[in-house]
């Protein structure tokens, strides 16, 4: 009998061997497509190097390794190109697998459409604008005023978005954007809308049902990158009802009723507002911290309904889960970083991981891959779990020499 397989396309530095490791638990044998699979430091399994933005491609290499595997599916990761996780739901349609609608996940990556199709359907949003030059910058900030966000309509992990509350800060940001410092993967887009203000909440969905919904906060402006984040969120029974409700109406105006989604809201004076719909499992220490809350383990329940099996989405306890990221304060080359051992040892931590090494260069974007690690905590309590991870936190220092 051959070898059932899953086949991965793409890594992700975060959940890329989470879904490994939750392949082998399942029985099945990890094979990953990638461009470069050396970027991807944690393949141990085996990895092919592959065209994953040539979908004939893919095909082709998925045939061949049908010669050898029973491939029980496929699935993937966006990482910064959406458009990855597209690919997957036609890679699964030509070879008639469980997997994603193509149409709504394209219809969610171009933010901007997904803005139209939100609005349409009497989401709550914020006010927004298409720019592809400067002057529609420019345009945009007159109509919807400062502060006011700018980003990339078509990407992820806050890459490129940027709060701007002044005509020079936007200025150079659209600078930036459009003359060559920002990688683009489609022709250059600009969304602008209003800047949401008010407490973060982000909701963790499986098919229709809303598994579980954190609070985060960032670090200091004009960049969003994630400080802390907890699950679940403290909320009261009907601001959980509220935002549940809107993910819905969310899920229904996209097309979306397959599989992980994840969805960004801000708080408001009129209440929650959605920021970002994103067709696809949340990245970071989500599905972790949803695992250590409530017992779901969204890492292979996902892979359960990639290969046409019953997943359980049953809340098995009730704790209170975080995360700290270690977010440097100057660019630089990072000397050492210690006490990760001290802290890991520290009761009821539940990970500690340091995502670069000694005497590598640090140079901070403003987006998720400033991070140098995290350390994750949980207890039956939210004030025993922030005592816990600060405790931990404060066990570990790092040295940068300035460039």
């Amino acid at each position: 009998m051959a070898r059932r397989a899953l086949i991965l396309v793409e890594g992700h530095r975060s959940i890329g061997l989470l879904y490994v490791k939750a392949a082998q638990r399942l029985g099945l044998y990890p094979i990953t497509l990638s461009a470069d699979p050396t970027q991807h430091d944690y393949l141990t399994a085996e990895a092919i190097r592959v065209d994953t933005d040539n979908l004939d491609a893919l095909i082709h290499e998925c045939s061949r390794l049908r010669a050898t595997y029973d491939i029980a599916g496929i699935t993937g990761f966006s990482g910064l190109d959406e458009s990855v996780y597209a690919t997957v739901g036609e890679l699964c349609r030509y070879f008639d697998l469980p997997g994603p609608n193509p149409a709504s996940i394209e219809r969610c990556y171009d933010k901007f459409t997904q803005r139209e199709l939100l609005a349409e359907a009497g989401v709550p949003i914020p006010a927004y604008r298409l720019a592809t030059n400067a002057t529609d910058v420019e345009n945009s900030a007159a109509e919807i005023g400062l502060p006011m966000i700018v980003k990339p309509a078509v990407g992820s992990g806050s890459s490129g978005v940027r709060l701007c509350r002044t005509l020079d800060e936007l200025a150079e940001h659209s600078t930036f954007l459009l003359d060559g410092k920002h990688i683009w993967r489609s022709a250059p887009k600009i969304l602008t809308e209003e800047f949401a203000q008010g407490p973060f909440y982000s909701a963790n969905i499986m098919g229709n049902e809303v598994i579980a919904i954190g609070a985060a906060d960032f670090g200091p402006p004009p960049h969003f990158v994630f400080h802390e984040t907890i699950f679940p969120a403290p909320l009261t029974d009907d601001e959980y009802e509220h935002i549940a409700d809107i993910s819905l109406c969310c899920l229904q105006a996209l097309g979306l009723s397959w599989g992980p989604t994840s969805i960004e809201f801000r708080w408001t004076k009129r209440g929650p507002v959605v920021i970002e719909v994103n067709p696809r499992l949340a990245g970071g220490a989500s599905p972790r911290l949803v695992q250590l809350s409530y017992g779901v383990n969204l890492i292979t329940e996902h892979i359960k309904l990639v290969i046409g099996e019953e997943w359980d989405l049953r809340r098995r306890h009730s704790n209170t889960a975080a995360v700290r990221h270690l977010i440097p304060d100057c660019d630089g080359t990072l000397d050492w970083i210690d006490g990760g051992d001290r802290a890991a040892a520290v009761p009821g931590i539940a990970d500690v991981k340091f995502h670069i090494q000694p005497k590598t260069p640090i140079v901070r974007r403003g987006d998720y891959t400033d991070s140098l690690g995290y350390v994750i905590a949980a207890s039956p309590s939210l004030s025993r779990t922030q005592d816990i991870l600060q405790h931990a936190v404060d066990l570990i220092d790092w040295s940068i020499t300035p460039f």
